[in-house]
């Protein structure tokens, strides 16, 4: 079943590019005690991902950190290393990049993407959600090829 508005997400493995190679999150422990945005692409390094997703979220950083936003992670199906580097190439470090290699965390939740017809197997929906405490407070699924209410400025005029 889809992940809704009031339930917990699932605690899953996910992976962030570290000084000193792959590092482990546990989502419990990311989403513990503050409230965040997280958004999900379907993969590093895209058109509208590149374009407009995550420079959207770096630079509206400021504006959501205001409303109570304590961190901002982006995630994709995508290996730590990819999303390491799209992290370096946006210029922000108020993005933690959280890789879902095996789309463990969109499977968990129930919003996987078939991009197989495009040569790009299972990724995550575009989607974003508010997430206080481990708990969806905000959830904006995009229908497939939109992006409209998983932006940035979307999000900021839910706070």
């Amino acid at each position: 079943m889809t992940i809704a508005v009031g339930d917990k997400l699932p605690d899953v493995k996910l992976i962030k590019a570290g000084e000193s190679g792959p590092e482990p999150v546990q989502t419990a422990d990311f989403f513990a005690g503050k409230k965040v945005a997280l958004f999900s692409v379907p993969g590093a390094f895209t058109p509208t991902c590149s374009a407009k997703h995550l420079p959207g979220f770096v630079d509206k950083a400021a504006e959501l950190k205001a409303k109570g936003i304590d961190a901002i992670a982006c995630t994709a199906v995508n290996d730590a290393f990819v999303m390491g580097a799209w992290g370096k190439a946006s210029g922000s470090d108020d993005v933690a990049m959280l890789a879902d290699g095996n789309g463990d965390f969109v499977k968990a939740i129930d919003l996987v993407m078939d991009g197989t017809g495009f040569g790009m197997g299972e990724r995550g929906k575009r989607f974003s959600m508010v997430v206080n405490d481990g708990v969806v407070e905000q959830l904006n699924v995009e229908a497939p090829g939109a992006f409209e209410v998983s932006s940035a400025d979307y999000m900021l005029g839910q706070l």
